[in-house]
């Protein structure tokens, strides 16, 4: 039977319950703000539950742990922020390519190089795009919530599984700092069992090898055909994303996220002034929900993207619409968030600017 708990909780806090409750076995990190608060409480946790937690000497040292817990087939989790997951490319690339499963968690601030420590989309492109070297995709999954920072956590365990194949938890600062209301739900079942594809020592009669090693140029093909069918499944199975007060609207702010969060109350007061306006809200960033915004475009008279970056999500917009109708753009970078009003005002400059 569930057990479900309602407390009040931090996003950074509720990452850290999700992958306890997911069976998360190992935790591999190092320290980096603003996610220090996941290797924090971990720190706590793991060992109260018999489970590995351990500070790494680098980024670069917590993801070749984290290769190496994955290829025993346990549940395996890191988290970093902007820079540290920079550092990480390279062996998220080889899990990829390895078909290895792990959680990466990036609390994204500002940036580029070491910018600062707050907020920020900036990441997207790192983050859908592969980020490291060859032809690779990590599903992401965006929260918007402290309860989707849990929710989406445990989900992204059971989809890299799925799938061998890492997820990231795109989140940042606002998200890990702010405190909200959130359901913990409890199973009663054990760790999960390592998964039978592990290496766990000498079995007899059969040898398991983890590897993304393909010395002849034709294996590596085939192995890049059997990555690429797998992002293929992704986009038929898995795809998520939230529609808001679309039935009877004229035009859609496009925004995930936090900047979602801020978009939210900008429709509110748009709407007390008449304008009929609702929002797109993708989840999972890859693989984008390309079909389904589009369908919604083809009813807009505007799609109007907001971001905490200077656009990258804008990209993604665009080619789902395919030209089939204008799309506007809103964005504050290095960390600046946008008031509701903000956004409101930029929205109806567009619709001026257009004739709507």
């Amino acid at each position: 039977m569930k057990m479900n708990t309602r407390v009040l909780m931090k996003g950074n806090e509720a990452l850290c319950h999700a992958a306890l409750d997911a069976g998360c076995f190992c935790f591999f990190g190092y320290p980096i703000t603003p996610q220090n608060q996941v290797p924090e409480y971990l720190s706590l946790l793991m060992p109260q539950h018999g489970r590995v937690f351990l500070q790494a000497e680098s980024e670069v040292a917590a993801i070749n742990m984290v290769y190496g817990a994955a290829s025993t087939g346990v549940r395996v989790m890191t988290s970093s922020s902007s820079p540290g997951i920079s550092l990480k490319q390279e062996g998220i690339s080889y899990l990829t390519g390895a078909e290895l499963p792990a959680v990466i968690v990036n609390v994204m601030r500002g940036g580029p190089g070491l910018g600062n420590i707050a907020p920020s989309q900036a990441d997207y492109f790192q983050a859908t795009r592969g980020g490291g070297h060859g032809d690779y995709r990590t599903l992401v999954l965006a929260p918007s919530s402290v309860q989707e920072m849990y929710d989406l956590t445990r989900d992204a365990f059971d989809l890299a599984e799925k799938y061998r194949n890492p997820v990231m938890i795109l989140t940042d600062a606002i998200q890990g700092q702010m405190m909200e209301p959130m359901t913990i739900t409890r199973d009663p079942l054990p760790v999960p069992a390592p998964l039978p594809w592990g290496t766990r020592g000498t079995r007899k009669g059969s040898r398991t090898i983890i590897n993304s090693l393909f010395i002849v140029a034709e294996e590596l093909e085939k192995q890049n055909q059997r990555l690429q069918a797998k992002y293929d499944q992704m986009a038929r199975e898995d795809l998520r994303w939230q529609e808001e007060e679309l039935a009877e609207a004229e035009v859609a702010i496009v925004a995930y996220g936090s900047a979602a969060r801020v978009c939210r109350t900008a429709i509110r007061l748009l709407r007390e002034q008449g304008v009929r306006v609702g929002m797109f809200r993708p989840i999972t960033l890859f693989p984008f929900p390309s079909d389904a915004l589009r369908a919604v475009g083809e009813r807009m008279k505007l799609l109007f993207t907001v971001e905490l970056s200077a656009g990258q999500m804008l990209d993604d917009v665009r080619l789902a619409l395919e030209g089939r109708c204008p799309i506007g753009f809103y964005g504050r970078t290095g960390g600046v968030v946008p008031t509701p009003e903000e956004v409101a005002e930029a929205l109806l400059a567009k619709m001026r600017e257009l004739g709507i």
